[in-house]
């Protein structure tokens, strides 16, 4: 007999408890059915672009910016004070919470999502897996007992055999994650991901999996109503990752034989249907090059990459979900669905991807998104306003559609190529990296391909064409200000003589940071600019000559060759601070190279090792007193759901600890100090 959910109570207003990209794309989607919405804000940030798009906004009390979207009291609060019968977790925050969805059952407020029994059913990797194999879901061989004793662990970690993984029960995301390859290591990695899990989800349960080499992560979209009725709409391919975090997804998975696809089809809506679920959430397996899949985790929710299935599919999946929770069934059954060409999607990240991911924020000077058709781009960003610290460093989502992948996969290129964040440093260089690395061509893809092509990828740098551009962009900035070129000589000659440096993104913004930055960060040049009667711009810079003609702030001309530039300036029109420029595909800050630290002076800060991100330090693995080599790992600091091991920047002895576990830091924030001597 089918099962039938309770009628939820009707609703006219709806409330989405997040902000963002996410924020604005559900607030449409809501708006287009008719609904009164209301957008939340935490304190600190009144303005944010996605409220422009509610009926109405609604502040929530709350201590921190942080701690206002994790606030359950705060959200049911707004939710009282607005009038709102309804309420959308988007995803992160309290979207898997199953402690809020029982909150607004309570106070008859409906929650857009799944019942609060099957977010903790799922939610937990043990439990779920438990009910995976009740299902017939097939599983990887582990160990998910009660019995987490160390002895315990290491028996059963010796009988399943390496290499293995060590998952945190309680949550996701890569945190409190561990490969072991060897047994011997066992204990210490044990010990490890526990302590890691304990501190991202205060819950230290561990679990065992048999690890399965060269696996790919692809995942089942499923929605279903209340009145037991429940289909999948296909699969995604999620394999392509760093540290554990997917940044480009696409739909269909390439290369998957139609009886694998149609089997984890089933099996997903299987696992659904065991736990009574309601509204929309993902299945993820690993499968293997045997095309055998394997439960990994349910995600009980909207994901991120949601918008790749609506592409190839038709369907808006928030649509669905508002209209499940309003308590109509599902207007189609699994026989209707049918699928259009192949999409792909990837995240625009504000981080530093060629130093260990680093996460980084600040104002964002210019902003370009190139419009193109077939590609969707969300985001709730713009110039003048900044990226956060204390949330997720996504900037936009690009997702291109195609009749076939390789269209998709042109498409997203060139999106990406013609679009320009100045400002914060962004992935932007690695993610058209990717999308243009043979593999990913050929849709040969595991969960670590990206990590083992991009240890041979390097950061984009400066070439002299981009200094050439750089130089007259600063010098026409300079003559503005000076009504002619800076350095009129007496003899007639037009000529001015500029040192500048390239910094990389926010690094810029503190001398400490640019000291600890390195040669990495840091490039300094001198050009000679001489203006020539035609208005054209002479510059040199070593034995290289250019001859520039600055036709807007959207193009030049170099040497008779036309080409796309990005500038903004900071500071005062007529004497900017910095200057950030974007051409062929390297963006950068530009500064006077007077107004930074020395070399010697970089050499004698060498021993002091400062914050590049905003984030909490996560574990101290050295004492004062040490003795350290370089390279060595000092700390982890944990941020954007990543933890970060910081190395010593010089070989030495551990002269002073600045913080403590559990310390928040913010760029230039000094750590430890190495005093150097032979290690």
């Amino acid at each position: 007999m089918t099962r039938v959910a309770p009628p939820p109570p009707a609703f006219d207003t709806l409330l989405v408890a997040n902000r963002g990209e996410i924020a604005r794309r559900v607030l449409r989607s809501a708006r287009a059915l008719g609904l009164r919405t209301i957008a939340v804000h935490a304190p600190g940030e009144p303005d944010a672009a996605h409220l422009a798009d509610a009926d109405e906004s609604i502040e929530l009390r709350a201590d921190s910016d942080l701690a206002a979207y994790l606030s359950i009291d705060a959200v049911i609060d707004a939710c009282r004070r607005s009038g709102a019968g309804a309420v959308h977790p988007g995803y992160g925050f309290l979207s898997e919470n199953p402690a809020f969805a029982r909150a607004c059952k309570a106070a008859g407020i409906v929650f857009v999502g799944p019942p609060a029994e099957s977010i903790e059913a799922l939610g937990d990797k043990a439990r779920a897996k438990e009910i995976a194999q009740r299902a017939g879901v097939p599983c990887l061989p582990g160990y998910a007992g009660d019995d987490a004793s160390p002895s315990t662990m290491a028996a059963e970690a010796e009988r399943i055999g390496v290499p293995l993984m060590i998952k945190a029960a309680a949550g996701g995301g890569g945190r409190g994650m561990r490969r072991v390859d060897s047994l011997v290591d066992f204990e210490r990695l044990r010990a490890a991901a526990r302590k890691e899990a304990q501190s991202a989800f205060g819950d230290g349960r561990l679990l065992l999996e048999r690890c399965v080499d060269d696996a790919r992560h692809v995942e089942i979209q499923i929605i279903a109503d209340r009145f037991g009725n429940c289909v999948h709409l296909g699969e995604r391919d999620c394999s392509t990752q760093r540290r554990h975090q997917k940044i480009v997804e696409e739909a269909p998975a390439p290369g998957i034989p139609e009886q694998t696809r149609a089997a984890m089809g089933e099996a997903a809506v299987r696992l659904a249907r065991a736990v009574g679920y309601v509204g929309a959430g993902t299945v993820e397996f690993l499968l293997d090059r045997s095309d055998d899949f394997h439960f990994l985790e349910v995600n009980t929710r909207l994901q991120v990459e949601h918008r790749v299935t609506e592409a190839i599919a038709g369907i808006d999946l928030v649509e669905l979900q508002l209209r499940i929770a309003r308590g109509e069934p599902l207007p189609f059954a699994q026989a209707d669905v049918r699928f259009d060409g192949h999409a792909i999607e990837a995240r625009l990240c504000a981080e530093d991807a060629f130093a260990g991911f680093a996460p980084r924020s600040g104002a964002i000077r210019g902003w370009r998104i190139a419009h193109q058709d077939a590609v969707l781009v969300d985001h709730a960003l713009g110039a003048g306003a900044s990226v956060s610290p204390h949330f997720d460093s996504l900037i936009a989502k690009f997702v291109a559609h195609g009749g076939d992948r390789e269209e998709a996969r042109l498409r997203l290129v060139s999106a990406l190529a013609r679009s320009s964040i100045l400002g914060p440093v962004t992935n932007r260089a690695l993610l058209l990296e990717c999308l243009r690395a043979p593999r990913f061509v050929a849709g040969d893809l595991d969960v670590g391909w990206l990590e083992d092509a991009a240890a041979h990828w390097r950061a984009p740098v400066p070439d002299p064409g981009w200094q050439a551009v750089a130089s007259a962009q600063w010098t026409k900035a300079l003559m503005a200000g000076h009504g002619t070129l800076a350095n009129w000589s007496s003899s007639g000659k037009r000529c001015s003589q500029v040192s500048l440096a390239a910094i990389g993104g926010d690094a810029a913004a503190n001398a400490h940071a640019t000291v600890q930055a390195g040669t990495d960060d840091l490039l300094r040049w001198d050009a000679e600019v001489e203006a020539a009667d035609d208005g054209a711009l002479v510059v040199r810079i070593g034995t290289h000559e250019s001859r520039l003609q600055l036709d807007s702030a959207e193009a030049v001309r170099i040497d008779g060759h036309r080409l796309p530039i990005h500038v903004a300036f900071e500071g005062p029109p007529t004497r900017p601070s910095r200057m950030w420029l974007d051409h062929c595909g390297f963006a950068a800050g530009v500064v006077d190279a007077a107004s930074l630290p020395s070399r010697r002076m970089r050499a004698e800060a060498g021993g002091e090792l400062r914050a590049r991100m905003h984030g909490r330090v996560a574990t101290i693995a050295v004492a004062e007193g040490d003795r350290v080599r370089a390279g060595q790992t000092l700390l982890s600091i944990e941020a954007m759901k990543m933890e970060h091991r910081i190395g010593s920047p010089t070989s030495g002895r551990v002269a002073a600890i600045a913080v403590s576990v559990g310390a928040q830091v913010s760029p230039a924030t000094l750590l430890v100090r190495i005093d150097r001597e032979a290690a």
